[in-house]
């Protein structure tokens, strides 16, 4: 068990899956969302390309998101 005040391995450990998750998950999403709008638009694949582009982007804003809080809270602990 983490002392008080600090985070578990098991919470970081969370804390890092997730991030592959969501990445994943953000990645699916705009797929699925720019086939969908292809078929019913009947625009394709261009619609699916953006959505998947979009997709990428959002995991890798995400996955920044992760990495800058998890330095900004090694710092903090210093």
């Amino acid at each position: 068990m983490a002392p008080p005040g600090e985070k578990s391995p098991w919470t970081a450990l969370a804390e890092l899956s997730s991030i592959g998750v969501a990445m994943v998950l953000a990645t699916v999403i705009g797929f699925a969302g720019g086939y969908y709008a292809d078929k019913w638009l009947g625009t394709e694949p261009w619609l699916l390309l953006i959505g998947l582009g979009f997709g990428i982007a959002a995991g890798f804003v995400m996955l920044f998101r992760s990495v800058s809080k998890a330095g900004r809270e090694i710092d903090d602990s210093k």
